[in-house]
């Protein structure tokens, strides 16, 4: 008679885990970069390496390989999100007078806003701002050394100022940082504040330029009277005397 019994299957091996992947080197620091990007956006920089380690499936330990402590980490950061996004083509793009400054603001805004507005960019500065303002002083002189001086010269040119070496002096740069200053809060309305905007970026900057250059041709005028006249061909005055 037939046994009822079930036969017994054969012992089965254990299932192997499935090996991780190993990346090349290069392409190890690459993912830590980029998911350090992402995660100080997130958190800011008093974010751990232990949970960005976490979050990309390593180790700390592996990832410090990489980056021997958080601080060379953090460089790495600001060298790839702020540095590593400057254009320096940005710069003969302002000088070309061929072309009306009013179009050039335009087109330049237009340039560095694809380049840096992203909401990585934004929140990385607005964290860093807070909790290592060091980074953001660096990337102001950036721009302060390299932009505004070239910005500050066509607006004398578009006011139909001499067009003199005289050093930029920093009320003119005070002045022209309204205008870069306000195009910079068109991004963290959007990317910070969450608003809701039904105006598209380019028409905001439109209008935004043209209320500078307005501004501009009667007020520049005046402020390099008063504090560069040498600018004009006049003898200087004392600052002392020019902040009255």
């Amino acid at each position: 008679m037939p046994s009822s019994r079930t036969p017994k299957r054969p012992p089965t091996s254990p299932a192997r885990a499935t090996p991780k992947l190993r990346l090349a080197p290069g392409d190890r620091e690459r993912q830590i970069l980029e998911g350090a990007i992402a995660y100080f956006s997130e958190v800011g920089f008093s974010g751990q390496t232990r949970e960005l380690a976490k979050r990309l499936g390593i180790t700390q330990p592996l990832l410090y390989r990489y980056f021997p402590n958080k601080q060379a980490l953090v460089e790495r950061v600001y060298q790839t999100v702020f540095e590593g996004r400057w254009n320096p083509s940005w710069i003969p793009l302002l000088q070309d007078r061929s072309t009306p400054l009013r179009e050039r603001l335009v087109e330049f805004y237009r340039q560095y806003a694809a380049a840096t507005y992203r909401p990585e960019w934004i929140r990385i500065y607005m964290y860093a701002g807070l909790s290592d303002p060091v980074l953001n002083r660096r990337y102001i002189q950036l721009v302060r050394k390299q932009l505004m001086p070239v910005y500050c010269r066509e607006v004398r040119h578009a006011c139909g100022l001499p067009d003199s070496d005289t050093e930029v002096v920093e009320e003119e740069i005070e002045f022209v940082w309204n205008l870069h200053g306000g195009v910079f809060y068109m991004a963290m309305r959007e990317h910070v504040y969450k608003t809701k905007i039904n105006v598209d970026f380019l028409t905001q900057v439109g209008f935004a330029v043209d209320n500078f250059l307005a501004g501009a041709r009667t007020i520049y005028p005046q402020l390099l009277a008063r504090f560069a006249p040498e600018a004009l061909g006049r003898p200087p005055v004392p600052r002392a005397a020019a902040r009255r």
